[in-house]
């Protein structure tokens, strides 16, 4: 199982003689790929190349074709890891760019935010007919991911291991990672459990939210927070099989925390390496810091109905001298609680800095 292929949109848009498309999980174009060269060199227009993480060794072959021809553009698709990115990007420099393709966000399922959180991002998980469909699906993927795509990307893990891993991953969502008590409690050592996380980060299934470094005299959290980036895989991964379910979870904050964090990340267009938390330790915090326009700014989020100012929203005012700070909450009304503070409601995210 996999997400719905992004081929399948692009092709609405143009005529089937403007490309030449290769399927790389399809035997005959993946037979038609064992000499590249000949198989490529002659042709123009648009070449869209489906699966590429099959075949990594094709990117010196695009890199002379691009380089040889003005009148070839290549769409290159697949699912990507970090290390897929990096051979792309050393054999490519230059030539490449790059278009994450993520779940459906806020701004694609207006009015359906309940079910967006509940059940995820992926498309046939949300569009699911029912709740407990949504959540087969996911288990589906869950399995396909860890016997199929993992292996595909030459990591030799165990699929029942990395799975255990995962599970366990899921109870330090919107926390602090800690290496030492995940490996301990798997007989692992430190090394592993972080190969494994990292596994999962450069796959883009979890994310890694590193802490902000100001000049303060006080003692700051250096360690990155995880967050699964798809909440559906989470809950799925708790055996929580419905919004209901969820509901009465003592994960339920940290799962609201995480949905409007990515939803953020994605909304307001952020990248990775520019988006942060800060934590003194025993003291103040801020879930989510980026600057944007020469601004720093700030975003809280709680799981409440009415926000309210704190001591810690004052001293991480002063401490990252932010120009505004927002709270995000799951109510409808959106309003100022200080100058520099304001209340605002999940589907008002994109006013955010405007």
């Amino acid at each position: 199982m996999r997400q719905n292929n992004p081929f399948q949109t692009i092709r609405k848009h143009i005529s089937k003689k403007d490309y030449h498309y290769f399927d790389l999980e399809n035997p005959r174009d993946l037979a038609k790929l064992d000499n590249p060269l000949l198989a490529l060199e002659n042709l123009e227009g648009l070449v869209i190349i489906d699966e590429i993480q099959r075949r990594p060794e094709l990117f010196p072959v695009l890199r002379g074709l691009i380089d040889q021809s003005h009148k070839t553009k290549f769409l290159i698709l697949g699912s990507a890891s970090r290390d897929l990115i990096q051979q792309g990007s050393e054999t490519l420099a230059g030539r490449i760019s790059y278009l994450e393709l993520g779940g459906l966000n806020l701004e694609n399922v207006k009015g359906k935010t309940q079910q967006l959180w509940s059940r995820g991002g992926f498309p046939r998980s949300f569009l699911a007919k029912t709740e407990i469909d949504s959540y087969l699906w996911r288990e589906d993927y869950i399995t396909t991911f860890l016997e199929r795509d993992v292996p595909n990307l030459g990591i030799h893990i165990p699929p029942k291991t990395l799975r255990r891993f995962w599970m366990m991953l899921a109870h330090y969502h919107g926390q602090i990672f800690n290496a030492s008590e995940i490996a301990r409690s798997m007989s692992l050592s430190d090394h592993t459990a972080k190969k494994y996380l990292d596994i999962l980060t450069g796959t883009f299934l979890i994310r890694q939210v590193h802490p902000w470094f100001n000049n303060t005299k006080k003692r700051l959290v250096k360690s990155p927070k995880i967050f699964f980036r798809d909440t559906g895989l989470f809950h799925s991964l708790l055996s929580l099989k419905s919004y209901k379910d969820l509901t009465f979870h003592p994960k339920l904050g940290a799962s609201w925390e995480g949905f409007v964090l990515e939803q953020a990340i994605q909304i307001l267009n952020l990248k990775e390496e520019a988006v942060f938390f800060w934590a003194q330790h025993g003291g103040a915090e801020i879930n989510l810091y980026f600057q944007k326009d020469g601004k720093n700014l700030g975003i809280e989020v709680k799981y409440t109905d009415a926000p309210k100012l704190t001591k810690s929203m004052y001293t991480v005012l002063e401490e990252l001298d932010l120009t505004h700070l927002w709270i995000i909450y799951p109510g409808k009304e959106s309003y100022p609680l200080h100058k520099k503070v304001t209340v605002l409601s999940l589907d008002q995210l994109h006013k955010i800095t405007t």
